[in-house]
């Protein structure tokens, strides 16, 4: 029989990101943010390639970033509602952790499966934050998926991409519970 742990079987089934625009200050300082790095490290990664790597942003470089984006939507002819909303992800944050996605070549392991484990390391970036009391958020958005913001703003080197960007914070106001998938809808059981 399996030695169940019901407290972490709770969390996961009640578990809600928190709208980053709700999160505040109090962050998480550097000790309180390495064990939450830890365990987002101890995702699933076949061939231990370690397909990802984080860039944590604090308040003024995600000041920093905000102006960037704005102007790198502005040059792209983006409607300035866009280029207001690329910019405030960045602008009204406090403390976002950029999962980079940083493919490693091998013959061993498809690039696929490295796309999926930078997804798992989000996931479980998010989940961890969580699980520590910080309200949390993953977002992406126009600016996640232009290359020139990532090489200039990130640093990012040329093949590498921005999987998510986990906003970390104090929450202001727990979200209400939103529908949920209808799970016969979306399982099949095969028995043979």
């Amino acid at each position: 029989m399996p030695d169940p742990n019901p407290a972490a079987l709770d969390f996961l089934l009640t578990r809600r990101s928190r709208p980053a625009k709700t999160l505040t200050l109090p962050v998480p300082d550097r000790d309180a943010l390495t064990p939450i790095l830890t365990a987002a490290a101890r995702t699933p990664d076949h061939g231990k390639l370690e397909p990802w790597r984080f860039v944590v942003l604090e308040r003024p470089a995600l000041e920093r970033l905000a102006g960037l984006a704005a102007a790198r939507a502005e040059a792209a002819g983006l409607p300035p509602e866009r280029v207001d909303k690329a910019a405030a992800q960045f602008r009204d944050g406090n403390l976002a952790v950029a999962v980079v996605h940083v493919p490693r070549p091998t013959e061993k392991i498809p690039e696929i499966e490295q796309v999926l484990s930078t997804g798992a390391v989000c996931l479980a970036l998010l989940n961890a934050a969580l699980a520590a009391g910080w309200g949390a958020n993953w977002l992406t958005g126009w600016a996640a998926h232009d290359a020139g913001f990532g090489r200039d703003g990130l640093g990012l080197a040329p093949g590498e991409w921005l999987a998510g960007l986990i906003h970390i914070g104090t929450e202001t106001a727990a979200p209400p519970e939103r529908p949920r998938p209808d799970l016969g809808a979306i399982t099949t059981w095969m028995a043979t």
